[in-house]
């Protein structure tokens, strides 16, 4: 047998895997109770639209749909883009999904040892997207009244802090809101410092209650990386998303994603601009927006019904999670086996916390579970918690 282990560069020891995806390889989504994964409703994939849009693009594009296109991405899509989010068309850089916008903008502006600001907890794949490229990561919540001292003292270290990386609306794993007077706060303190933010925002669309509020890159457009993503609001299958940025930030991207995947899924671009531009993602949009608000409170009343003293959870206005929070000593992460045994995954608060603390939480899942089923779910993981409180 050939060894390996010497072949590998520095960085593959700083790759983790995401428990997300190894409950994934692991079971049947479908033959368990899932309140894991971030997977969208079926339901919500406009299927009849993708069918027609698709013949368009053919009979629109020809054999274009299907040739190399530009690193910026279509102009099509772009242009869509722009309008929709009320920038320059400049300002538009096309992704291969959101995920690869964190990791791109990762790798253009970290060297190792640089600094990342997150919130605690924070987007999982973030974290492996920062910790790939060696970044020291650190949690500091901006509306903590020592959140100054915290990064003044980080730059008395002589740390070179990059960026703040937040998602303000409805945030995976938490699903709360960061309120507009919190953005101001992190934007003075971008300012005061001289660091960038990336703000992360798949999830801004899909608001059930309550109002919008203005993004961080609206705030501070020449400051701001603002990531968005297709996956949510129209199908993750195509693997689209965009980021919004001043040029000069946009073309060192563009130069990266050359040597990354050359250019987005040129079909994909142009269904899914056709797909914006005539109207037909704000329709499907609104289906799915009704949907998950039902889904919502359909979970939450679940868990005020059955879930034991002690236990406590978020409120989200919009998004597809939930926060669970559990009586201090509860170990969510020794805890998981016991509730997938029973036919519940979940995925454990730890995993999205900077320091792997918060191992008394566990985020769960509203959009992929069938509503009908969401009861019996929440009955066999409200038992086993209780179970394990009263140990």
């Amino acid at each position: 047998m050939t060894d390996y282990k010497d072949r590998f560069s520095e960085d593959v020891g700083n790759f983790f895997r995401s428990p997300v995806r190894e409950i994934f390889k692991r079971v049947d989504l479908n033959a368990i109770f899932s309140f894991a994964g971030g997977y969208p409703h079926a339901s919500t994939f406009p299927l009849d639209d993708i069918r027609e849009l698709s013949s368009l693009v053919i009979d629109k594009y020809g054999a274009k749909a299907f040739q190399y296109g530009a690193t910026q991405g279509v102009p099509e899509l772009r242009q869509a883009v722009a309008e929709r989010c009320k920038v320059d068309v400049e300002r538009v850089q096309i992704t291969t999904s959101s995920q690869q916008g964190i990791d791109v903008c990762t790798r253009v502006l970290v060297d190792p040892g640089d600094v990342i600001l997150t919130s605690n907890p924070t987007y999982l794949g973030a974290l492996q997207s920062f910790r790939s490229y060696r970044a020291d990561v650190r949690a500091v919540k901006v509306t903590d009244a020592d959140a100054d001292q915290k990064i003044g003292a980080i730059i008395a270290e002589g740390k070179k802090i990059k960026f703040y990386y937040i998602i303000p609306d409805f945030q995976n794993p938490s699903g709360e809101t960061m309120s507009l007077e919190d953005r101001k706060t992190l934007v003075a303190l971008a300012e005061k410092y001289d660091f960038l933010i990336v703000e992360d925002s798949p999830y801004r669309e899909l608001r059930y209650e309550g109002v919008d509020v203005e993004t961080i890159y609206s705030l501070a457009p020449d400051r701001t990386l603002h990531l968005g993503s297709f996956s949510k609001i129209f199908a993750p299958g195509f693997r689209l998303g965009w980021i919004l940025g001043a040029p000069e930030l946009l073309d060192k991207i563009y130069v990266c994603k050359q040597s990354l995947d050359l250019c987005p899924p040129i079909f994909d671009q142009y269904l899914a601009a056709e797909f914006l531009t005539s109207g037909r993602l704000d329709a499907n949009l609104k289906n799915s927006i009704d949907l998950y608000r039902t889904k919502r409170d359909h979970l939450l009343g679940l868990l005020e019904k059955y879930m034991p003293e002690g236990v406590t959870w978020t409120h989200p206005e919009g998004g597809l999670f939930l926060f669970l929070n559990l009586p201090e000593g509860f170990d969510s992460v020794k805890f998981y086996d016991k509730s997938l045994d029973a036919g519940v995954a979940y995925v454990a608060g730890s995993f999205f916390h900077v320091d792997g603390s918060g191992l008394n939480t566990m985020r769960m899942n509203f959009s992929f579970l069938a509503m009908e089923r969401m009861e019996e779910g929440v009955q066999i993981l409200s038992r086993l918690i209780s179970e394990e409180i009263s140990k």
